[in-house]
């Protein structure tokens, strides 16, 4: 595969979330005060169909989980990507669903170094009425304004001035309940992540654990390309499909180049380019799972990250030093949980060759060769997630037949989420297990362009 054609189009392209036919409800997870995103109750909400393909001969064995997951992943202790700090306008609130918790990004200018400012990330839900925070505005002295009563809030999330209660009455802008929950949050390789939890034992979590990090994007040889989409299938079909390189040539016909492969003793070839991919798999665990190929690699952690290079392998020399840099593209794709059916995708393309053309092309240029290619297996995806979920959760080996290498990554994954997930993604809040309905091909079209700004 070419990889310069990568640097103006992601993939987006199958994998499985799927109800096993009778809708189910999470229990409550946290007070209806939305005061803070508990980890307690509601963690294990059902979202996605997984699988294990261990029926199914291929021509990698990867590795296959034991029976008895006694290890079970907690979706509530890991950092979540927001979005690129460059599609947010720091004079203005932000609304997102993560892991169907809404939430307001917002950049406090009143605090950080220097005056310099900091973004933040609390309940998007004024304390008030419930009224969403992200409708509202940042004020002339650098809070966050509820648009809808005028209600005030300073980064810490406490209330600040309350324009209905008389000045000289009683202080009720400082009682608890005027308070909104507020997300540890940090800005990393230029993308604002947030963790799920609000109690005050872990606004320290950032000495405990922090966001995977990409070095070459703040690598100051290389340009990285960012962007970021909304999309009608669930995440376990977004990160099984990223995971997916033998779609490309069929799924996006004509969208990218693809380099034909070696393949001894063949006689029949098609004119999309497909052939035999060689995928190994190792250091698979509950974080993860690595996977060397032909050219490149690639690596999965969990539960957000897919990153890798279609060029190089991760070499370094006896003494651990890098050796002398080498032309590099990187493909690193961050797959958002969003509520069932639902998933955002957010990548960043570093990459240090024609690095000029970045001085030349503009953004909006490159999220036009992206964008198309997410729209040439949107309504795939989308269907195929319902056939599954018609199949049931745990019969995803038997309704598959997976027996070459090209499918190892995705037989990988599938057993991470069966194993340490059951099969769901750990929603956090409470959430009723099904798949929104089906529009038209056309109406859904639509609407997905429609989440695909330039």
């Amino acid at each position: 595969m070419d990889p310069l054609p990568l640097l103006l189009r992601p993939r987006a392209r199958p994998a499985l979330p799927l109800r096993d036919g009778v809708p189910r409800v999470a229990p409550p997870r946290r007070t209806w005060r939305r005061a803070a995103a508990s980890g307690g109750g509601a963690r294990r909400r059902l979202t996605s169909v997984a699988a294990v393909a261990a029926d199914t001969p291929r021509a990698e064995e990867a590795p296959s989980p034991s029976p008895s997951g006694e290890e079970r992943f907690d979706w509530l202790d890991q950092w979540y990507p927001v979005a690129p700090v460059c599609d947010l306008d720091p004079s203005s609130p932000h609304g997102k669903t993560v892991l169907g918790l809404r939430i307001v990004a917002w950049f406090d200018r009143t605090t950080g170094g220097d005056g310099a400012g900091e973004w933040r990330v609390f309940d998007d839900a004024c304390p008030h009425r419930l009224a969403p925070l992200s409708e509202g505005r940042v004020d002339d002295k650098g809070r966050l304004q509820c648009v809808y009563h005028g209600w005030c809030f300073d980064g810490r999330g406490s209330c600040q001035f309350i324009p209905q209660a008389p000045a000289l009455g009683p202080p009720v802008h400082k009682n608890s309940k005027a308070c909104v929950a507020s997300y540890p949050c940090v800005v990393q390789n230029n993308i604002l992540w947030f963790y799920p939890r609000s109690e005050p034992e872990h606004s320290d979590v950032l000495r405990r654990k922090r966001p995977p990090f990409i070095p070459e994007i703040d690598d100051p040889s290389f340009v990285t390309v960012y962007g970021v989409r909304d999309l009608p299938y669930g995440y376990d079909v977004l990160v099984e499909n990223l995971m997916d390189p033998a779609h490309v040539p069929y799924a996006h016909k004509g969208l990218m180049r693809i380099r034909k492969k070696e393949d001894p003793g063949r006689v029949e070839f098609d004119k999309e380019g497909g052939g035999p991919i060689k995928m190994m798999i190792e250091e698979a665990n509950i974080e993860g799972f690595r996977s060397p190929q032909e050219r490149g690699y690639f690596k999965f952690v969990a539960p957000c990250t897919f990153y890798g290079s279609p060029l190089r392998t991760e070499t370094e020399d006896d003494e651990g030093k890098k050796k002398k840099k080498q032309p590099t593209v990187m493909l690193v794709f961050l797959c958002i949980p969003v509520a069932p059916g639902r998933s955002r995708l957010v990548w960043a393309f570093p990459r240090n060759v024609g690095v000029w053309l970045d001085k030349i092309i503009p953004r909006w240029y490159y999220h036009i060769g992206q964008n198309s290619i997410l729209d040439s297996d949107i309504y795939l995806l989308h269907i195929e997630e319902r056939n599954f979920a018609a199949v049931g959760l745990d019969n995803w080996e038997k309704a598959c037949y997976v027996p070459t290498s090209s499918d190892n990554m995705i037989i990988s994954f599938r057993n991470w989420f069966r194993k340490y997930c059951k099969h769901q993604v750990g929603w956090a809040t409470p959430m009723v297990n099904q798949l929104p309905p089906t529009p038209t091909k056309d109406q859904l079209m639509e609407s997905a362009r429609a989440a695909a700004p330039l």
